[in-house]
């Protein structure tokens, strides 16, 4: 059985049927030319269910004391796994848009995982115009951070189109295949690697040290309040966004070339992340402002950053979160990407200086009054941050799935 971590659990006690807290991804295929649509996602069913044993979290559920989850929590093997519960196959209605998918994903997006169960679900949903599939996978944050679930996705996808997986991407054996591929492709000694077993060695050492220098810099931040660092809670405005919602979810997604968001950042001297803050900050202003309520006050946004050391495939969630200053309050579009820029890189700043184990401990603790907050409904009173803005890497070049090109 694999214990839950301190993070993991977190995302446990602070659910609620208002505030699910599993995370989806919704991936578009191009099916091969001439093969029957309803066969082959039925052969891709069959293939996702064929497996002896399945890697984490597809086979683990929660086990817990009588404590509950104030006590020991662990995940432990379900012996009695219906694949056909987790494996499922849809149908849109005509005419197959993608109006047509985002209406069926936010409402598969807006049921809880029945804990009862592994906490994972993949939909399998045909009838795309144009000779697409989709492909919508559910994962509970306790299971899966961002770069993790990214993983997932890659491990079953191929740079070739002619590659053919014969036993289920679900597997033990095929997670054991995609860490060696990103072994070969990572050869040799990084300083990334030298620094992951550096972090290892103190950390046996000097536990206390570590909580030391976690506490240490956590109150130091708060305290200096100066600055373009941002904590949780510090000047975040009252506004339209942040009021009690219930359970529905609604799914849309919008595509720009990957340059076109590069060329934003360049032109600024600013990176692709500092882009994508820009992006939404300039987005969340316009929306305020048509309805007359941009706040005095800038939006601030919690921002996760990758805790993940190269290569690590087990941990549920290595990840921080830091929180930017979105710069709302500036009309200036210039102005308004240099106080992003300076506020996201004071806050990566902040935690580069961090060891692994201290990152990992200032997480915790930047959640913990959120994590108080949200059971008694009063995050939208003294909220942590106004949003929440995510940007993970997915592959650069064509990807398959047993011929099928991700669009």
């Amino acid at each position: 059985m694999k214990k839950l971590g301190l993070l993991d659990k977190a995302f446990l006690l602070t659910e609620s049927r208002q505030t699910p807290m599993h995370v989806g991804g919704l991936s578009v295929f191009n099916l091969p030319r001439q093969v029957n649509e309803q066969e082959f996602l039925h052969e891709l069913a069959a293939g996702l269910s064929n497996a002896q044993e399945l890697q984490h979290p597809f086979g683990g559920k929660l086990k817990t004391s009588l404590l509950g989850l104030a006590g020991p929590a662990y995940w432990e093997n379900d012996t009695a796994l219906d694949m056909g519960y987790h494996i499922r196959h849809s149908a849109l209605p005509a005419p197959g848009r993608y109006r047509e998918l985002f209406t069926l994903v936010s409402r598969l997006h807006s049921t809880l995982l029945d804990r009862t169960r592994p906490l994972w679900e993949m939909h399998l949903i045909e009838g795309l115009q144009n000779r697409q599939f989709a492909v919508y996978a559910k994962y509970h944050h306790a299971v899966v951070d961002g770069a993790r679930a990214i993983h997932l996705a890659q491990s079953m996808l191929s740079k070739s189109p002619r590659a053919r997986v014969h036993d289920s991407p679900l597997s033990i054996e095929a997670g054991n295949r995609y860490r060696e591929r990103l072994q070969h492709d990572t050869q040799g000694y990084t300083d990334t690697e030298l620094r992951n077993v550096a972090d290892f060695l103190k950390a046996q050492f000097d536990t206390s040290v570590q909580l030391f220098g976690a506490l240490k810099k956590f109150t130091g931040a708060w305290i200096k309040r100066s600055g373009p660092l941002m904590m949780p809670f510090m000047e975040v405005p009252q506004s339209s966004i942040n009021t009690q919602v219930d359970g529905a979810r609604r799914f849309v997604a919008q595509s720009w070339p990957f340059e076109r968001v590069r060329a934003i950042g360049r032109v600024f001297d600013g990176t692709f992340n500092d882009a994508v803050l820009a992006v939404c900050a300039g987005t969340l202003r316009l929306y305020l402002a048509n309805h007359a309520q941009v706040p005095e006050k800038s939006l601030k946004a919690m921002v996760p950053i990758s805790l993940r050391r190269e290569g690590d495939l087990d941990a549920s969630n290595a990840v921080g979160f830091l929180s930017a200053d979105l710069a709302t309050n500036i009309a200036d579009a210039g102005e308004r990407f240099s106080a992003i820029q300076a506020s996201a890189h004071a806050g990566k700043q902040f935690f580069h200086d961090l060891s692994a184990n201290e990152a990992q401990l200032v997480s915790i603790l930047l959640q913990v009054p959120a994590m108080l907050l949200l059971p008694l409904g009063l995050m939208s009173r003294l909220p942590p941050y106004n949003t929440v803005i995510s940007n993970v890497p997915g592959p650069r070049q064509p990807m398959y799935w047993n011929g099928a090109r991700l669009a």
